[in-house]
């Protein structure tokens, strides 16, 4: 059996569990920056290294996410020294980042420790701004018969295909590729991650930072999403904590 994951095709060992749906889209690593669009994808020929495992089932994980950052701009011009700093608090609070283990899945990550766990069919854990759900930091895991991202390609070809999945949405504006990079853990472990934006009929410019890896025979993707248009742009110090949870998602340690 294979899974269909943002447009890429995993072979998956059991699918009962699984379910079509929608929910929310370490050492620095060295990163690949953009290419002209027209270069940045395979022909539909373009071989994968796990592609002999296809098979007819597939189902989606597509990740949700269109709405507004949360503005505190009409505090920040406020002259009064004392209103500043209690806007920049609230706003560093909001994304004061704590550990999150899931030993039973086996992954661990960082995340925001303001923002509120909730229920999502067909995702292992979703978390979401307060009020701001389209602002939220989703993972999913699935069995996989491979053993390695490798096994399934590289990493400028996974992102290839992530933004073609992403293109062909009917909601889809525009997807604009941003960089990808490959990390490894304290144990060699391959790590991909992807940055991009999307433009969406459905809630307008967002900004997405993707991880995966595959261990254990299972697959882990991460989904950070955040909106980042013209009139609120997704500023440095916010971008900043959303890179720790990126290069934060790993392996749980063993207990």
């Amino acid at each position: 059996m294979t899974m269909l994951v943002h447009g890429l095709t995993f072979p998956f060992s059991n699918s009962s569990h699984i379910q079509n749906l929608t929910i929310a889209s370490s050492p620095s690593p060295t990163r690949s920056t953009a290419t002209p669009s027209a270069s940045l994808f395979f022909s539909s020929n373009s071989a994968s290294p796990c592609r002999s495992h296809a098979s007819n089932d597939f189902s989606s994980v597509v990740f949700l996410g269109r709405r507004v950052l949360l503005s505190i701009s009409s505090l920040l011009i406020c002259s009064d020294p004392f209103s500043r700093s209690l806007s920049m608090a609230m706003a560093n609070q909001v994304l004061t980042l704590e550990r999150y283990t899931d030993s039973k899945e086996g992954f661990t990550l960082l995340r925001p420790s303001s923002w509120i766990k909730v229920e999502k069919a067909g995702a292992t854990v979703l978390f979401e701004e307060a009020n701001k759900g389209s602002n939220n930091v989703g993972i999913v895991v699935i069995p996989v018969r491979i053993s390695s991202l490798r096994d399934f390609g590289t990493p400028q070809f996974v992102a290839d295909k992530l933004i073609e999945a992403e293109r062909r949405k009917e909601s889809t504006k525009e997807a604009q590729f941003i960089s990808v990079s490959e990390r490894s853990n304290k144990e060699g472990l391959q790590v991909y991650e992807i940055e991009y934006k999307v433009d969406s009929t459905r809630g307008g410019m967002k900004r997405i930072f993707s991880a995966t890896f595959v261990a254990s025979k299972k697959l882990y993707l991460l989904n950070i999403s955040h909106s980042d248009g013209l009139e609120v742009p997704l500023d440095k110090d916010k971008r900043m904590i959303l890179e720790q949870v990126l290069h934060s998602f790993d392996v749980a340690p063993s207990t």
